[in-house]
C-alpha cells in the first residue's frame, strides 16, 4: 500500500528523525488515519511492516487510543465530553442534546456520512466545561445552544 506523496515523505522524515522506528507508531496512524478515513486491515499491516513490528502490536496501539478508529468516520466527527467537569457543568444535557440533533448515538455515524458522534472522557479543559471537539477544533463552555450554532455553521460549509 502506498500512500500520497506528501504522507510519503512525512513517514520518511518521522523514520528519520525517531531513534527506533516503532517510535514513530502513533503519529504514522493518526496520519493515514486522517488520509484514509480510518485504520484499515491494510493500513495496520502496512504500517506494522513499515515498522518492524507485529499486526497485533499495532493494533494494541489502536485499541488503547480512543482516538484511533477501525471504521469511518463522518466528515466531522463531533466528540462531547462527559467527565466529571463537563457533567457538572452540562456536559450531559449538551451529550443529549447532540444525540437529538444529529439523530444517532455514541459512535454512530449519520446516514449521509456527514456526521458521526462519540461521547468522550477529558481533554484537560476542566476550567471551560463543558466542552466538545469537532475534528481537531475544541470549543468550549459549549451548551446546546452554542452546539447548535457550531452544527448549523458545519452544515453551511463553514468552519473546519
Amino acid at each position: 500500500m502506498t500512500f500520497s506523496a506528501p504522507l510519503e515523505k512525512r513517514f520518511a522524515r518521522m523514520l528519520q528523525s525517531y531513534p527506533q522506528k516503532r517510535s514513530a507508531l502513533v503519529p504514522m496512524l493518526m496520519y493515514a488515519q486522517d488520509e484514509v478515513g480510518s485504520l484499515t486491515d491494510e493500513v495496520i499491516a502496512e504500517i506494522a511492516d513499515r515498522l518492524g513490528v507485529t499486526v497485533l502490536q499495532v493494533n494494541e496501539v489502536i485499541g488503547y487510543y480512543s482516538m484511533m478508529h477501525k471504521k469511518p468516520l463522518g466528515q466531522y466527527h463531533v466528540q462531547v465530553y462527559t467527565n466529571i467537569s463537563c457533567m457538572l457543568r452540562g456536559g450531559f444535557k449538551v451529550w443529549d442534546h447532540a444525540r437529538k440533533t444529529l439523530g444517532i448515538g455514541h459512535k454512530q455515524v449519520d446516514a449521509d456520512g456527514r456526521f458521526s458522534l462519540e461521547e468522550v472522557e477529558c481533554i484537560g479543559s476542566c476550567c471551560w466545561a463543558p466542552a466538545m471537539q469537532v475534528n481537531y477544533d475544541y470549543h468550549h463552555n459549549v451548551t446546546p445552544e452554542s452546539f447548535d450554532r457550531v452544527i448549523n455553521e458545519l452544515k453551511k460549509g463553514g468552519g473546519q
